[in-house]
């Protein structure tokens, strides 16, 4: 009889740092608290118990960050290609992994960018998402990123990368690390252009993304708990032997050696990006003679009288 009134309880399956029972709860990849799902997801899936930051979408980061219904997706429909025809003995190819993981993530690659307002200012925004092969740095991804440079550029607005990734993809090889000079010229030209970038580097960002355009931007803003370096904790312990002291790469950690300049909340994370483009807007802006007359045409000369001088 005492059976009678107990009722099964759904099994709890665990992804990208939390836990979730369907559609009701989920529980935190840190705290292990478990969390009403709705509540969680309005907090931009950050616990309210311990603040920890789970990984987002591009879509939730599109949420996150732009004015809604401003968000216009370019290029799509670019794809990866094999351009190495890599395929491991007695494993999936390059080509039956890219099938397998569009159809599980429902994205046709690791990153997407396109225009949008953030507070009512015009920016370029690129995304790089782990959901997709881990959001390495491949062809379709370092192109991606270079075009939202182009376009901060025609459009003269400033460039946002959010960037979550494993690194450069293996199976593109040098056709992958060459996108490492590319997204870095991108940075280059745009600062030329005086315009600014603003790089905020979320849980995980490594590899050759860290060693490229992640860390080049105006302002380097971390989530707070990101593991932010080259090498992941486990590749270094595995070459070196030693184990990286408590909290090495982490968000915090690059604070305090100067590799970031902010920790910001996800909460806090869109006013303050609208103020620093606000700043670097104004800093850049030519200077204004405050004797310049309204009248007098551009490029013509001025004559000013000297002191005393009738």
């Amino acid at each position: 009889m005492r059976n009678l009134f107990r009722r099964a309880l759904p099994k709890v399956a665990g992804d990208a740092g939390q836990e979730a029972v369907p559609d009701l709860w989920v529980r935190c990849g840190r705290c292990r608290e478990m969390l009403y799902a709705r509540e969680w997801a309005e907090a931009s899936k950050v616990c309210p118990k311990c603040g920890f930051h789970a990984r987002l979408t591009i879509s939730d980061r599109v949420a996150l960050l732009l004015d809604a219904n401003s968000w216009q997706e370019l290029d799509s429909d670019l794809r990866p290609t094999d351009p190495l025809g890599f395929a491991p003995a007695g494993r999936p190819s390059y080509a039956e992994k890219l099938a397998t993981e569009s159809l599980d993530s429902g994205q046709s690659e690791a990153a997407a960018y396109g225009r949008g307002t953030l507070d009512g200012l015009p920016v370029s925004l690129a995304i790089l998402d782990m959901g997709y092969f881990a959001g390495t740095l491949g062809s379709v991804v370092g192109e991606k990123i270079a075009r939202a440079f182009e376009l901060g550029i025609a459009e003269r607005r400033a460039v946002i990368v959010v960037s979550a990734s494993g690194g450069a993809r293996q199976q593109e090889g040098v056709v992958a690390l060459i996108q490492m000079a590319k997204t870095a010229a991108a940075v280059q030209a745009l600062g030329a252009a005086r315009l600014p970038f603003i790089s905020i580097l979320t849980d995980p960002t490594l590899g050759g993304v860290t060693a490229s355009f992640a860390t080049l931007g105006d302002c380097i803003i971390a989530e707070p708990g990101a593991v932010i370096g080259f090498a992941g904790p486990r590749i270094i312990e595995q070459t070196t032997g030693e184990k990286l002291p408590p909290g090495a790469q982490t968000a915090e950690f690059q604070l305090r050696h100067g590799m970031v300049d902010q920790v910001v909340a996800r909460r806090d994370q869109k006013a303050i990006i609208a103020r620093l483009i606000r700043l670097f807007s104004h800093a850049t802006q030519p200077a204004q003679d405050p004797t310049a007359s309204a009248s007098t045409p551009p490029g013509e000369p001025r004559v000013v009288a000297a002191a005393g001088v009738q």
